[in-house]
């Protein structure tokens, strides 16, 4: 059985992931934003899951959140499932945290990237982000910026599998009660891609929506596009992304 993190898992996909994959016997090791979140998911840790904490709107706690996952041990797939919708920390939840832990975790042979949709609408440019946060930037565009990730990490580093996944349209505390999509094909994806021996799911690069691969933003697929998001990432973060 694998070993397993999954960010932002105290609720929403990533609980419902984390219960899916304990059930399944899966090493299932959650994360939730601070100590007292852990309530949501103490059947979970009654079960057997193990949990670390930290704000990953923060570089120095999302940093030790990967001092505490590499303390348990080498996982062995990644699922990068906390994201925030609206306000000030969209990018260094969505963007910077999925970027700093992967250069930071020992290296896992599988990883998955939430991505949206509304990646498609994001804008690729660089130029005027505003890393620090104190302007907001797109949902739109912070997706698109981790769905290029995602791809970028598939292109540098050939021996992992990594990908990045559109759940839906969810009725989960971000999408809304009265989301039209299925909730178990929100994380399905997701459970499939990190155990499962199908060959199709050991593909590196895809771009996934219910277990279908689609064709992501153009600018997602380009090597430059990826090269300059990864240094601005290094810039912002001080931390390179190891080569192969």
């Amino acid at each position: 059985m694998s070993r397993i993190f999954i960010t932002g898992s105290a609720d929403g996909l990533g609980r419902a992931a984390a219960a899916t994959l304990l059930g399944e016997g899966h090493q299932v090791i959650v994360h939730a934003r601070e100590p007292g979140r852990l309530h949501g998911v103490r059947d979970l840790l009654d079960r057997g899951a193990l949990a670390v904490t930290g704000d990953l709107s923060d570089l120095q706690q999302t940093r030790e959140v990967a001092e505490q996952v590499n303390r348990i041990g080498r996982p062995d797939a990644v699922i990068h499932n906390a994201g925030v919708f609206t306000g000030p920390q969209v990018l260094a939840v969505n963007v910077i945290a999925p970027y700093l832990l992967t250069a930071l975790i020992a290296r896992p042979a599988r990883l998955v990237y939430l991505s949206s949709g509304m990646h498609f609408d994001g804008r690729a440019a660089l130029e005027k982000v505003d890393w620090r946060g104190h302007t907001a930037v797109s949902y739109s565009d912070s997706k698109l910026f981790v769905t290029a990730l995602a791809a970028a990490v598939a292109r540098r580093w050939p021996g992992v599998v990594s990908s990045a996944v559109d759940p839906g349209w969810v009725p989960t505390k971000m999408g809304g009660e009265n989301a039209p999509d299925d909730l178990r094909l929100g994380h399905l994806t997701q459970e499939w891609l990190v155990t499962s021996a199908d060959a199709q799911a050991g593909v590196s690069g895809g771009y996934w929506h219910h277990q279908r691969r689609l064709e992501p933003h153009a600018a997602a697929r380009d090597p430059a596009f990826q090269d300059a998001l990864l240094a601005e990432l290094e810039r912002v973060t001080g931390v390179a992304l190891a080569m192969s």
